[in-house]
């Protein structure tokens, strides 16, 4: 008899589990990509080879020219891109604002964008990934779960720019 209502739990719990789990829908993801992805959009508007390239350039000169701004001493801004992490569903890279020693912006220049899902998971999983590393200030931060390989990626790109920035 008890074997009878264990089993019967048993069923009954994963059913429950199993109707319980929410899968994405098109419609969802029409959703996601009105409201977070507004958060991601500027990043990616500044992904064209001449700014991208420039930005590169200004934060090697900056950093050239400002050595002092790795002690903290100096107010200059600069921008540094970290690398470009390959992942398995595309690339993933970051470029940081740093102002007195503080990371102040983070952008993410590149991220897998290459169908829905991949847009849904990253126009939730990036807002989170940025918020927590400007609250951080450091590259010690959680990944997001559900986006594993983003955060991966964006792990990698952003300790590539800590250093470069010598933080």
């Amino acid at each position: 008899m008890k074997k009878i209502v264990l089993w019967l739990m048993g069923t009954v719990t994963t059913l429950v589990l199993l109707f319980g789990y929410h899968t994405s829908t098109s419609s969802s993801v029409a959703a996601a990509q009105g409201g977070d992805a507004s958060v991601v959009v500027p990043a990616t508007t500044d992904t064209s080879g001449g700014s991208s390239s420039s930005s590169a350039s200004s934060s090697s000169s900056s950093s050239a020219s400002g050595s002092t701004n790795s002690t903290g001493s100096s107010s200059a801004t600069t921008t540094v891109t970290g690398t470009a992490a390959s992942t398995r569903y595309g690339p993933v890279q970051v470029r940081l604002t740093i102002a007195n020693g503080k990371i102040t912006a983070v952008d993410v220049l590149e991220y897998p964008e290459n169908n829905g899902k991949d847009q849904q998971i990253n126009a939730r999983a990036l807002p989170i990934l940025v918020s927590e590393t400007l609250k951080a200030q450091s590259g010690t931060i959680d990944m997001v779960s559900g986006a594993t390989y983003t955060s991966d990626g964006y792990l990698t790109s952003l300790q590539s720019a800590l250093d470069k920035a010598g933080l």
